[in-house]
């Protein structure tokens, strides 16, 4: 059996040595190094050959990758690096690990071309000058097929364990059965259909009610289909913590009944993980980085013995050895057999799991939690904003090589928006001026970095930050954006104007698609996934994808929905709901006493109605979500519903209580949701109206901008009602919009609304 490496992973696990160190940082964008190649490369002659596909041998490793491009007059290899920078500032081991790479490379053309010699040239590309500078050694084949099987040689023992490793776990999975006596009603039907999906390659998008066990209904055939498929990877990406831990939780579960060799990471956001938050990445400032790579076998032979590497396990790990946690688990993604993270460790810009499929061209299935959370979170992943409070008064605080470009944004930025008189303001075109101020600034920036491992002032590094991710998003542009002024108040009311600029993402399709096709199956599931339309228009999925409408398992006498089509939510009428909306919540709370859930609109509607129900009714015992409420009020908040208790909980639909909770049997047995859950009508969502209405026609605009995300929060809220089989609860929709056809057909089929329960 042979075990497949790219060059640049045979290499990294290799050939790299001494400390993590990031201050050779920010690289350039992946636009400017796609764009960097082809300018390096065009200016080359003819007959020069771009992306030259290498492949080669060892004992039972098979080596293979593009080199940037080779030129037969010279005979001359070329391994092409973007930086931006001072290069004489390069780590020594990036040097060491990029060589390592040419000369594999070099092995590879010799051997497939018969030479007997070959010039290799490292190519460092500056994106901001637009110069190259030539590093060039001369070798003779011998010497780099020596180079090669010394490589191989290190990475060899790897190898043999992997492969080791991939067929025990292939022959524990191909045993595997599902954990529990039986399927719940609902969850086969899903199972089946992750499972197809898996065997065929396609995207499938999963609609299934909340309480049939949709993770463990999607881990557990995607599970199954690794053999069968030759799958090297697993994702489970989810949108909120709670997601990520049933995922940990489900894969514990089938460790324990077959699948023993599994290996499971958890990836968490830097910030979390971080031991070290007040030094720098590098080894001069931080403990953790000082030798990393040096501790790193060490550690990663021995994270990989803990079959299941969550959070606590892996810092216990990291620790042990005197590395960074964070960084560990970036090197342990490339090893482990599922991967549960965040949604942007595969759709963001610079996403790691992609990058790392790319480059090493595995063969992945992708579950994606909690569906119908992608669209907004893909938004803000392909949006930017700048903010001129925390540019202003920079250059006072800045050091002197940095105030020259930080007065020219100042400058550039005024001019953006001098004529502009209104509040808000969607401009024509891309600010060209101010992008280029940009980009010499982080250029400056990155530069004075390089000579001060000290770093930067926070409020300095925050706009560096926001600087860079501006020009990453500028670059992506496109029909399916928006670019924005809008105009703040003067702190210091001297009337020089403040702003806000915003690149918005309006639909994230152009860049989710690749990233969707890229996997061998995509399965995106939630309990509100309709319309089918909306969902394949906005995140780009792909023409053969198939649709599941999992059946309910849930009756509709369990579930009773009452309609207050008496009342209107609407903000002019506020006011005149307060009062028959604490009367329903009253008379039905006398009727059956309970724990129930009472979702508004905003925290000040929310408010109005317990002060109301405070005063009318103070016996009735209620809790209240708050603004900015951290999580051990959140915990709190949520263990006030127990078996034996009764209030009610009152919270913001769309919220932290409005979906991702689960409180079955008693501890839930009823809600009130008073809203369609529309998004506020403002001049960005109206913008965004306008442009959805342009690309996918008349009527979509509203629909999609307002009905669909609305009606999408108020389903997720009622869903927690109902849990198992077994629950009974009340529902009541309060707002006379619910009786409309158009919005009806929008709620579960298996609901049943009764009568107006209004007076």
């Amino acid at each position: 059996m042979s075990y497949r490496v790219a060059v640049r992973a045979l290499c990294e696990f290799t050939a790299k040595v001494g400390d993590l160190d990031l201050r050779f940082t920010p690289s350039p964008t992946a636009q400017e190094g796609i764009a960097g190649h082809a300018q390096v490369t065009a200016r080359r002659g003819t007959g020069y050959e771009r992306e030259v596909a290498l492949e080669g041998q060892y004992r039972q490793l098979t080596v293979r990758g593009r080199a940037d491009g080779y030129d037969p007059r010279r005979n001359r290899l070329e391994e092409i690096k973007t930086f931006r920078g001072d290069l004489e500032r390069q780590p020594a081991n990036h040097r060491q690990l990029h060589w390592a790479q040419a000369r594999v490379y070099g092995w590879l053309l010799c051997q497939s071309r018969g030479l007997d010699e070959i010039e290799l040239a490292l190519v460092y590309f500056d994106v901001v000058s637009h110069k190259e500078t030539l590093l060039v050694e001369h070798h003779t084949a011998d010497a780099l097929r020596d180079f090669f099987k010394s490589l191989c040689q290190r990475f060899v023992a790897w190898a043999e364990q992997e492969l080791a490793h991939r067929a025990e776990r292939d022959q524990a999975l191909r045993a595997l059965r599902f954990p529990h006596a039986d399927f719940r009603s609902g969850q086969r039907q899903l199972a089946e259909a992750v499972y197809k999906a898996a065997c065929t390659g396609t995207t499938l998008m999963a609609q299934a009610p909340t309480g049939i066990g949709k993770t463990l209904a999607t881990l557990f055939p995607q599970l199954k289909a690794f053999p069968g498929q030759r799958l090297d990877k697993l994702f489970f990406l989810a949108a909120k913590t709670s997601g990520r831990r049933l995922a940990l939780d489900a894969l514990e579960t089938l460790q324990r009944h077959g699948a023993t060799t599994l290996r499971v990471l958890e990836l968490i956001a830097r910030e979390k993980s971080c031991e070290h938050p007040d030094k720098a990445c590098h080894g001069e400032a931080c403990p953790l980085a000082k030798g990393f790579y040096d501790r790193l076998p060490t550690a990663r032979a021995a994270a990989l013995k803990h079959p299941l590497l969550d959070q606590p396990a892996l810092r216990d790990v990291a620790l042990a050895h005197r590395v960074c946690p964070y960084y560990l688990a970036q090197e342990l993604a490339r090893w482990a057999d599922v991967v549960v993270g965040d949604y942007n460790y595969y759709f963001d810009l610079g996403a790691l799991l992609h990058g790392l499929t790319l480059s090493n061209e595995w063969r992945v299935g992708v579950l994606v939690d909690e569906a119908h959370n992608l669209l907004e979170r893909g938004r803000g992943m392909y949006s930017a904003e700048l903010d001129k409070k925390i540019f202003k008064g920079l250059r006072r605080k800045a050091p002197a090589q940095l105030k020259n470009a930080l007065s020219r944004i100042q400058r550039s930025w005024n001019e953006v928006h001098r004529d502009q008189l209104q509040a808000y303001q969607v401009l024509p075109e891309l600010p060209f001026k101010l992008l280029a101020a940009l980009q010499q600034a982080v250029g400056a920036i990155t530069d004075y970095l390089g000579e001060n491992p000290g770093g930067l002032d926070p409020d300095l590094q925050r706009a560096y930050f926001d600087a860079m991710h501006f020009c990453r998003v500028a670059e992506l542009f496109g029909e399916h954006s928006l670019f924005d002024c809008s105009l703040l108040p003067s702190p210091s009311g001297n009337g020089n104007k403040l702003s806000r600029l915003t690149l918005r993402n309006v639909v994230p399709a152009p860049f989710l698609a690749p990233r969707l096709a890229l996997a061998r199956s995509c399965v995106l599931f939630s309990a509100t996934l309709g319309p089918r339309r909306f969902y394949a228009d906005t995140l780009g999925l792909p023409p053969a994808s198939v649709w599941l409408d999992v059946e309910s398992p849930f009756r509709s006498e369990q579930l009773r929905v009452h309609l207050a089509s008496h009342v209107s939510t609407r903000y002019q009428d506020r006011a005149a709901s307060l009062a028959p909306i604490v009367e329903l919540i009253a008379r039905q709370y006398r009727e059956r006493p309970g724990n129930y859930l009472a979702f508004f609109s905003s925290f000040e509607y929310l408010q109005q109605v317990t002060a109301l129900l405070g005063s009318r009714h103070p016996d009735i015992p209620f809790w209240e979500q708050t603004r900015g409420m951290q999580e051990d009020a959140r915990d709190a908040f949520l263990a006030r519903f127990t078996s034996n208790s009764q209030g009610i909980g009152f919270a913001v639909l769309g919220g932290a209580f409005a979906e991702g909770i689960d409180l079955p049997g008693r501890r839930l047995i009823g809600a009130f949701i008073a809203t369609l859950g529309l998004p506020q009508v403002n001049p960005v969502n109206e913008q965004f109206k306008s442009r959805l209405e342009a690309l996918f026609g008349r009527g979509h605009g509203y629909d999609y901008t307002y009905l669909y995300p609305g009606l999408q929060k108020v389903v997720q809220a009622a869903g927690r009602v109902i849990r198992t089989r077994d629950d009974e609860g009340t529902v009541h929709l309060i707002d006379d919009r619910f009786g409309r056809p158009q919005v009806r057909r929008l709620l579960p089929g298996w609901w049943k609304l009764d009568a107006d329960t209004g007076t």
